[in-house]
């Protein structure tokens, strides 16, 4: 069996998310005595074995939601969303007061190309509004993009809301990055398990497990309780161009 909640997992917050998984094994009686920090989070997600995960929407709607099956949406009460739902942060280097338009078209720090915070909304917010990503840039994770704005390596980023509340909380990259825009809200990265598991079961030791956190460790993970979403909200989400539609040609 194995389980993961590596999505939001950062070295700061780890032993919050192995007291979190505790109560959720004691509570469903079984599971893995540790969270899998170690293997590809596809090889986790499509795992017969999976017992719970967090992934994210867009690998949800793209390929997973036929092979998993939904737990339940974590509600992280995020400033202007509804509950168990998140947005992308726009953020630039602090003391460049470009508008969203002139920065989108320098370098764009994405963490991977099927994010749904990190490249499908932003992009689907910038074609909104007329513009694109002019020079995409690939960074492999939230933290990797904010640093590369930092440093000059990039222009322009998008952070999932809530990975940037917790860069604020435990980096030093908050004061050194000012917020351009955010994009409009989506559903909030999901609790899945394998097919033939009881998900309805998974779902409420996970509700029993939020309840029973110690109020520092629930603050820490900003979780306020466990939502359903159906999957036909999470599919409904747009998928825009790949990186590869953006790039300058030779």
């Amino acid at each position: 069996m194995t389980a993961m909640l590596g999505m939001y997992d950062m070295p700061a917050i780890q032993d919050v998310n192995d007291r979190f998984w505790s109560l959720i094994r004691t509570e469903l009686g079984t599971g893995p005595d540790r969270l899998d920090r170690d293997r590809d989070v596809w090889e986790i997600w499509q795992d017969p074995a999976l017992v719970l995960a967090q992934t994210c929407g867009m690998p949800f709607r793209t390929r997973l939601h036929q092979t998993v099956q939904l737990v339940g949406t974590p509600d992280y009460g995020l400033p202007g969303c509804p509950p168990g739902h998140y947005c992308s942060v726009f953020v630039a280097r602090a003391g460049d007061d470009r508008d969203l338009a002139a920065l989108a078209e320098g370098v764009f720090a994405y963490n991977e190309a099927l994010s749904q915070s990190g490249w499908a909304a932003p992009v689907s917010h910038l074609l909104a509004l007329g513009l694109h990503p002019g020079h995409p840039q690939q960074s492999g994770a939230h933290a990797l993009s904010a640093r590369a704005v930092v440093d000059g390596s990039a222009d322009l980023a998008a952070l999932d809301a809530l990975t940037w509340e917790l860069l604020c909380e435990h980096t030093d990259l908050g004061p050194r990055l000012r917020e351009v825009a955010h994009t409009a809200p989506t559903p909030t990265l999901p609790y899945i398990t394998a097919p033939g598991r009881d998900a309805p079961a998974i779902a409420r030791a996970v509700r029993a497990a939020i309840a029973n956190l110690a109020p520092a460790d629930r603050a820490a993970l900003h979780l306020r309780g466990l939502v359903d979403i159906p999957a036909a909200a999470y599919l409904a989400v747009p998928n825009p161009p790949a990186p590869d539609a953006f790039r300058p040609q030779d």
